[in-house]
C-alpha cells in the first residue's frame, strides 16, 4: 500500500502525476490557501505533508495528524511551521534550499534596475498617452557604476545577488554573522557592521530569515540612518520591514525608491504602500520560473520519499 500524503496546494500537473504514482496523494483542489480547519481535516490521515510557505502549520494542525512523519515545505523559508510542536512529535521538517537561488537573485536585480531607472514610471507614462517626447530632465534615475550595494545577509541568495553586481561596477558591502571569504575573494565584497552598511549603501537588499532579532529591522530608526535617496529592495521576508515607516520615508523623499516582492501580511499590502511614490511591487514571484519550481518539487518529493522509507531527509531543517 502506498503511503498517504497531503498537498496543501495543487502543483503543476506533471508534478501531481508523479506524486500520484509514488503515493496515495490527496490535495487541495481549489486555487486558494486552506483554512486551519481545512488543513486539519486534510492532513488527518497523512504520513507526509507537502506545505506552502503561507500555510500555518501550527500545533493544532500537527496534533490533527497522528500518523505524520514529515512536513516538506515547498519553500526555502519555514517560519510558517511550529518547529517545537513538530520536534516534540519527532516529525522531520524539510525545505528546498539552493534550488531557487538563481531565480531569486535574478528577480532581485530586476527590482534594483526597475527602481534605479524608474522603469514602472516610464511604462506608465508611455501607456498614458501623455508622453511628449524626450526631455533632458525626464525620469532621471540612479547610475549604478561606482555606487555601493549593501547586502543584509550573505547566504546563497545574498552572495548570488552580490556576484551579479560586479559587471555593473558596484562596490559590495555585506553584513553577516560570519565572514564569507570566498565571496570576498570573488567579488571584492567587504564585510561591514550594520551601522556602516546602512550609512554607505546606495542600494540596500535584504537577504536574512525572520528571527526575533530581524523582525522589523527596517524601521523608522534604520531608515533615518540610510543615505538620503537610497533604494531598498526586499525579496526575503515581508516581516523584516515596517511598511508604514517605508511609506513615510518615500512620501518625505528620504528613501529614493523601494522594490518589494514580499510583504508583512501577504496577500494584504499596506494601503499606503500601494499608492506610495517610486515603488515597484511584485506578487511574491522570486522563485517563479518553470525550472525552479520543478526543482523545488523534486526536492520536496525526495524528502518525503526518503523519510517514509526510513531514510534521512535530503534537506532537513532539523532532524
Amino acid at each position: 500500500m502506498k503511503p498517504r500524503i497531503f498537498v496543501t496546494r495543487a502543483l503543476p500537473s506533471p508534478i501531481m502525476l508523479e506524486l500520484k504514482r509514488l503515493f496515495d496523494a490527496k490535495w487541495n483542489h481549489r486555487d486558494q490557501p486552506l483554512s486551519r480547519q481545512e488543513l486539519c481535516a486534510g492532513v488527518g490521515k497523512a504520513e507526509g505533508l507537502i506545505a506552502m510557505l503561507n500555510d500555518p502549520i501550527d500545533a493544532a494542525v500537527i496534533d490533527a495528524a497522528p500518523k505524520l512523519r514529515i512536513i516538506a515545505n515547498y519553500a526555502v523559508g519555514y517560519n510558517n511551521i511550529d518547529l517545537v510542536a513538530a520536534g516534540g512529535r519527532g516529525i522531520d521538517v524539510t525545505n528546498t534550499p539552493g534550488v531557487l537561488t538563481e531565480a531569486t537573485a535574478d528577480l532581485t536585480w530586476a527590482l534594483i534596475l526597475a527602481c534605479a531607472r524608474r522603469i514602472p514610471e516610464g511604462i506608465n507614462l508611455v501607456r498614458s498617452g501623455k508622453w511628449k517626447g524626450w526631455h533632458p530632465e525626464q525620469l532621471l534615475g540612479m547610475e549604478l557604476r561606482g555606487k555601493t550595494l549593501g547586502l543584509f545577509g550573505a547566504g546563497r541568495i545574498g552572495q548570488a545577488v552580490g556576484a551579479r553586481a560586479v559587471p555593473f561596477g558596484l562596490r559590495v558591502l555585506y553584513a553577516s554573522r560570519s565572514p564569507k571569504l570566498r565571496f570576498e575573494e570573488e567579488t571584492g565584497a567587504v564585510r561591514a557592521g550594520t551601522g556602516r552598511l546602512l550609512q554607505e549603501s546606495d542600494i540596500l537588499s535584504l537577504h536574512v530569515p525572520v528571527t526575533p532579532e530581524t523582525r522589523g529591522m527596517i524601521n523608522s530608526d534604520t531608515l533615518a540612518v540610510m543615505k538620503a535617496g537610497a533604494i531598498l529592495v526586499n525579496t526575503a521576508r515581508g516581516e523584516l520591514v515596517r511598511e508604514d515607516a517605508v511609506v513615510l520615508a518615500l512620501e518625505t523623499n528620504r528613501l529614493g525608491a523601494a522594490g518589494f516582492d514580499v510583504y508583512a501580511d501577504e496577500p494584504t499590502i499596506h494601503p499606503r504602500l500601494l499608492v506610495a511614490p517610486r515603488t515597484v511591487l511584485l506578487p511574491h514571484i522570486g522563485s517563479a520560473t518553470r525550472d525552479t519550481r520543478r526543482r523545488m518539487a523534486a526536492t520536496a518529493i525526495a524528502n518525503v520519499q526518503y523519510v517514509l522509507h526510513g531514510e534521512p531527509p535530503v534537506t532537513p531543517v532539523y532532524r
